[in-house]
């Protein structure tokens, strides 16, 4: 992390290594124009907010608390809506509220919003019916439409990300402390989700629950007011280096280097070259920081990303998320954490579930299967269990909207109903009652972890 004496030179050190899946700019003064634009705007959010977020982490890693990240594959500037945003927000809140009464663990909650526009690709073009042109890379680079003009990076898209994501976190500010989170109102952000669901008694019942201990608080003269409101930090793949950069700001009391894009951003399996641009420029920052981590990850890329990453060893600053696939997670993560704890590293696990078990349907879309969704989160804490250490976190595509975009779950989607509302800019989403589901099966699976 730099100080302020070498901040300028520092935060800009990753323009001289290689950058991977970046877009292919075709005016790079209009870019640069936009990059100064971006650095005199104000922050997204504080260095204060990110530092909370890093001890709460801390206590994830030692075992103390559960992380919930969950939104959007890729947020879309349309989709920017307060329907759509309170929707993430309510889903996050349930999910976070079932989790907490099955495992009596705190539950940090984060975000996949106010950033998560861009997306890395496996072919920087798109071939139809012999015609080429540069693939979707998300609203913050290009359009979605399959035409030349659509297709074209355009750096403009970079300010509006900027501003998209200024709307959603004011309306995430709004929310959470205006009375939006308030857990007496628990049974209230029920309304309009789960009415004719699976999961709707399960829920109800928790609900009561909380109403009923609430209830006692107060007749015994205890105020629960701390519980009107609570946090939810925004996060995002960093993936867009010239964005970041832009919008990375030095506190004057300290001289560390803060990303404002987020409190929390993430390198992706694509881009966490040990000599790339993108691990030298998260090194410079002090947010709290993730890697994700797929099936090719090696103990010794691990560890060598900590020390990178982390060479302080501050508990909360370096999280990993694993997306191994569900018929790889048990063969393959026992030894990178057990390599890790033999170190004596102290980091937070999480599994993201999601990316490493997507097919493409009968029907040609991109789907995921509910059940494979959760054998990898019980493969997860499985291996946690046998080698003595804490399942961590849930990273999770999702969104608060009746999609359908995964099979299976509580109404057992099949393949002929994804054409009914498959909505995803980019990779399936779980619904809300799917959502739901999986907090349920994991709040259980935390609690046998914990007897």
């Amino acid at each position: 992390m730099i100080t302020n004496s070498s901040h300028t030179s520092a935060i800009d050190s990753w323009r001289s290594r290689p950058a991977a899946q970046q877009p292919d700019w075709p005016d790079h003064e209009e870019l640069d124009q936009v990059a100064a634009h971006l650095k005199n705007a104000p922050p997204l959010v504080y260095a204060a907010e990110c530092d909370r977020l890093r001890d709460q982490l801390g206590a994830v890693a030692r075992g103390e608390a559960f992380l919930l990240q969950g939104g959007d594959c890729a947020e879309t500037f349309a989709g920017n809506t307060a329907p759509a945003v309170e929707g993430k927000l309510r889903t996050l809140l349930q999910m976070a509220v079932v989790l907490t009464h099955g495992s009596s663990l705190p539950v940090v909650k984060v975000g996949r919003l106010a950033g998560q526009y861009a997306k890395p690709r496996s072919s920087g073009t798109e071939v139809r019916e012999g015609m080429a042109l540069p693939s979707y890379r998300g609203d913050a680079v290009n359009g979605h439409a399959f035409t030349e003009a659509d297709r074209r990076p355009d750096p403009q898209r970079l300010r509006t990300m900027y501003e998209a994501s200024t709307t959603t976190l004011n309306l995430v500010r709004a929310f959470m402390t205006g009375g939006g989170a308030d857990l007496s109102l628990v049974h209230r952000w029920n309304q309009g989700f789960l009415e004719g669901t699976p999961a709707v008694g399960r829920y109800e019942r928790i609900a009561g629950e909380i109403d009923r201990a609430l209830a006692f608080m107060r007749a015994c003269g205890v105020d629960p007011g701390a519980l009107h409101a609570t946090e939810m930090y925004a996060s995002h793949e960093g993936l867009l280096l010239d964005y970041e950069a832009a919008l990375t700001r030095v506190e004057p009391e300290t001289g560390l280097a803060y990303a404002t894009s987020g409190h929390l951003v993430w390198i992706g399996e694509r881009t966490r070259d040990l000599d790339g641009a993108h691990v030298e420029y998260f090194s410079r920052i002090s947010n709290p920081v993730a890697v994700k981590l797929g099936p090719t990850a090696t103990p010794d890329t691990v560890l060598a990303l900590s020390e990178r990453l982390n060479p302080d060893q501050i508990p909360g600053r370096l999280t990993f998320v694993v997306r191994m696939g569900a018929e790889k997670v048990r063969d393959l993560l026992p030894d990178l954490v057990g390599k890790v704890a033999a170190e004596g590293l102290v980091v937070p696990w999480v599994c993201d579930p999601m990316h490493g078990n997507t097919f493409t349907a009968s029907t040609g879309h991109k789907t995921r299967h509910f059940d494979d969704v959760l054998n990898e989160v019980a493969g997860f804490f499985e291996v946690h269990r046998s080698l003595g250490t804490h399942p961590g976190g849930l990273h999770m595509e999702l969104t608060g909207d009746d999609v359908t975009e995964c099979l299976g779950g509580g109404y057992n989607l099949e393949a002929d109903d994804l054409c009914l509302r498959y909505e995803t800019a980019c990779d399936p989403r779980l619904n809300h009652s799917q959502s739901l589901d999986v907090a349920f099966l994991v709040a259980e699976m935390l609690r046998n972890h914990r007897r």
